[in-house]
């Protein structure tokens, strides 16, 4: 196993992306911390999952554009598997709502720079002096990140951006002890399409693509897992899009 006796907290662990994340890891081996916001259901159902086959998990409610609570997760995660934290997967994260510029007020560019970017930033800064050598953190940015967004996601895109541009400048000050990437996800099959695109448009886009499909939570969780794992020792400071071709950088 890749992960045997490691200790990866994964943010937003409850549904989608996260939740594969949280089962890859555990599949191979890793003890692991699993934060959620509103998605207690799926987060204890992975807790659950994961002890019965014999591994380590627990699961916490904590919203991360709060310091008190990444600190708890913190905390907790060192209480429950040991003092050393080996990896991070920071999914947190969302487009809240598709505002125009003339629909948007600062309240909401403000909570979106916060939730996506911020909380990237608390999450780090929480975590990095208990990670030893050789330890990975995996960051969420989006392809949206890279081509601005759909309609009316320009404070999403921002956010996405800087997440991508916050993983160079973490992987220039951490390394060479801490690796840091991140991933670009392009039209993944979650929640977040479910609420936020029209079936049209998934369908278009999936039409378009090389690979003639969306991608899956598994998809993203397979490469999740490279990038944490030792298999990626010699990368860091990447944004590795994962988009089925449609959009190449």
């Amino acid at each position: 196993m890749l992960l045997e006796n490691k200790t990866v907290i994964v943010t937003g662990g409850g549904r989608d992306i996260g939740r594969a994340c949280v089962m890859r890891l555990a599949e191979e081996g890793a003890k692991v911390a699993i934060n959620y916001y509103a998605s207690g259901a799926g987060a204890q159902s992975a807790v659950d999952e994961i002890k019965a086959a014999g591994g380590q998990a627990f699961a916490l409610q904590g919203d991360l554009t709060k310091s008190a609570d990444v600190t708890a997760l913190v905390d907790k995660t060192r209480a429950e598997f040991g003092d050393d934290i080996h990896g991070l997967v920071h999914v947190t994260g969302g487009l809240v709502a598709r505002k125009t510029i003339d629909e948007m007020d600062e309240d909401h560019w403000n909570y979106v720079m916060d939730l996506n970017t911020t909380s990237y930033f608390r999450m780090i800064k929480a975590v990095e002096r208990f990670m030893p050598d050789g330890s990975s953190v995996v960051g969420f940015a989006s392809q949206a990140g890279r081509d601005g967004g759909g309609p009316g996601a320009v404070a999403y895109a921002a956010s996405k951006g800087a997440a991508m541009t916050m993983t160079r400048g973490f992987a220039k000050e951490l390394g060479p002890r801490i690796r840091v990437n991140a991933i670009c996800p392009g039209m993944i099959d979650t929640d977040f399409h479910n609420i936020f695109t029209k079936p049209e448009v998934r369908a278009h886009v999936a039409n378009i693509t090389p690979m003639k499909r969306e991608g899956t939570p598994e998809d993203t969780a397979n490469l999740v897992v490279f990038l944490i794992s030792d298999q990626s020792s010699f990368m860091t400071g990447t944004s590795v899009d994962i988009n089925g071709g449609v959009l190449f950088s």
